[in-house]
This record gives C-alpha cells, structure tokens and sequence, in this order.
C-alpha cells in the first residue's frame, strides 16, 4: 500500500467513525439490526448485477471466456475494489490476472478489462444523470436546492475526465505510458513490454470497432445500475423503511456516483456514508437509517467479499503451482527422442 492509499483510508475512516458517532453508533446499529437475517437475500439478490456485469465483460471476448468465467472474475474484482485497500484499480488488475489463469492471452484480457471498465463508467454516468432527472424533479419542488448544482458539476467533472480516459485509450495509452517508463529507466530493456503494450493497444481499438458488441457491453453495464437500485429498496424494506422505486433509484444512482467520484478511497470509507446522509432528507429517510443502509451494503460486501478473497488466494496458488510444476519439467534428451 503506498503512502496516498495510507492517508485516503486513514481520512476515510476517521469519517467513517466520526459519522458514526455523530448520528449514534447504537441507534445506527438497532436499524441495522431491524434488517435482521434480510440481508442475506439481498447480498443473494446482488448475484443478478454481478451477472449482468460480467455479461458486459463477455460479450466483448466471447470467443476467448465463458460467462461463468466472466462471474468468477467480476466476483473476484468486485472482492478486490471493496475490501482491499487498493483502490479502484485493484480490481481490473486482479481481473486480468483471472483471465490469464484461465487461458485467455494476457493482451486480450487486459484490453477486454480495459473497455469493459470504460463502457461501465459511461453506463455509471448515464445512471447517475438518471438520478439527476430524478432529484431535479424533487429541485422543483424546494428539496434540495443546494445540492443539485454541486451533483451536476460533479457529473459533468468525471464525464470529461472519462472522456479523456477514452481518448488516451484510442491514441494508444499503454504504449505510451511504457515509453514514458522506458525513458525514466534506460538500464532496463523495455522493448518486449513495449511491443505488448503496443498489442494491448491494437486489440482496445479493435474492440471499440466493434460497434455492437460494444453496445451491448454498455446496455448490459447500464441495466445492471438500473437492477443494482433493487438492492436500496430492499434494505429500506427489510429495515423498517419502505421508499418508492424512484427514491431507491435517486438514492442508488446519487450514492453510487459520490462513491465512483472518490475513487482514490479505499472502498470509499466514510464517504458512501457521507453521501447517504447527503441524500437521505430528499425521500424522507432518517440520518440514522441513512447510515444503516450504507453499513448494510457493506455487509453485503463482507458476504460476497469475503469468499471472493478466500477464492482469489487459492487460484492464485494453485496458478503458481502449475507454473512451477511446467518450469521444472525436464527436457527430453537426444536418447530420448532418437528413433528406434
């Protein structure tokens, strides 16, 4: 863990506590509880985004992964982004470990992450304007007058900084970001990592050539936002404070798009719950069941995460095994393979 991850979780969690403390950790808790063993259904219910995102992955290398691969990887990035404190480019870089172990070319799979990511954040933007739409209703009629010009803004800022992200992308990011490592360590020989990154490059834009795969990826990416706003209404359900389909849309989409904006958070500590507390006077929600929804979702990622983890640490063993294992396997010698 570097020394900015350090200090964005310490942050993180001092508001994480002090939020805690704020609102009364034993009034938080006793919603929390109200939810009782409903919470196991709905990390269950979190299978159907988790599915439909790992769709989103594989309709752009389906001759390359199966579906149930695809799960298995989005479960373990998913396990990665949420409980280790490696920001959100843990994930990705753990996905493209996944699907390297399971025979794809390391190329293909670090550019099918790659877009997938992108296409997914697009989808994120698309929810989150959504959830404008909704919460510029509810403008109209006095609620939330400070905070809708902030949340456009705050669109608006990632909008572009992701559209510079896909711009680097087809301008060729990861050649150039090896060349720029290249000049910064001329002792080392760069030329092989530079021609994958080169290769890496290539297979991005051939993906993006791909129009209808593409959008695919991103109709699949958005549905599954759209299906993730279940989760919140279930919560509220299960702890004794039912909303609308459309205050649970206004909650998942503002909440997740606060999350998204603080990335560089270990999974954004303090700040999710922050951003529930935010929101949670516009559908008539209580701070503290505002801050118990956030604690259910993170329950919700503990059951999910957790194994995820456990997963991810015996296939990345037994991946270094097989390695081993085909490293010393001795060459046949010259009476071995002289005929008969």
């Amino acid at each position: 863990m570097n020394r900015t991850a350090i200090v964005s979780l310490t942050l993180g969690f001092a508001l994480f506590v002090a939020l805690l403390i704020w609102q009364g950790t034993g009034s938080v808790m006793s919603t929390l509880a109200g939810a009782g063993w409903g919470l196991l259904p709905i990390a269950a219910f979190h299978l159907v985004p988790l599915v439909l995102d790992a769709a989103a992955i594989q309709v752009l290398v389906a001759k390359s992964c199966s579906l149930r691969r695809a799960t298995l990887t989005r479960w373990v990035g998913e396990s990665v982004n949420s409980l280790l404190p490696a920001g959100q480019i843990g994930g990705p870089i753990a996905m493209v470990r996944q699907m390297k172990q399971n025979g794809m070319a390391g190329r293909e799979a670090a550019a099918g992450i790659t877009v997938s990511t992108t296409l997914q954040a697009v989808a994120q933007i698309v929810f989150a304007l959504l959830g404008l739409a909704v919460f510029g209703i509810g403008a109209t009629r006095g609620t939330g007058d400070g905070l809708w010009m902030p949340m456009l803004l705050a669109t608006g800022l990632i909008s572009v900084l992701l559209y510079g992200f896909y711009v680097a992308q087809r301008r060729g990011i990861f050649g150039w970001a090896f060349r720029m490592l290249s000049k910064m360590s001329s002792k080392r020989d760069w030329s092989s990592l530079l021609d994958r990154a080169d290769a890496v490059d290539e297979i991005v834009l051939r993906m993006y050539g791909q129009r209808r795969q593409v959008i695919a990826s991103f109709l699949l990416s958005l549905v599954g936002w759209i299906v993730g706003t279940a989760e919140v209404w279930l919560i509220c359900h299960f702890m004794g404070f039912p909303v609308s389909w459309v205050d649970a849309l206004l909650l998942e989409s503002l909440g997740q798009a606060i999350r998204g904006a603080a990335f560089f958070v270990p999974g954004s500590l303090g700040v999710q719950e922050g951003g529930y507390l935010l929101l949670a006077p516009l559908v008539g929600l209580p701070a503290d069941a505002a801050l118990a929804l956030s604690l259910a979702k993170r329950t919700r990622e503990l059951l999910l995460g957790v194994p995820g983890l456990v997963y991810l640490h015996f296939s990345e063993r037994g991946w270094r095994r097989q390695r081993e294992a085909q490293q010393n396997v001795p060459l046949p010698s010259a009476t071995d393979t002289a005929p008969l």
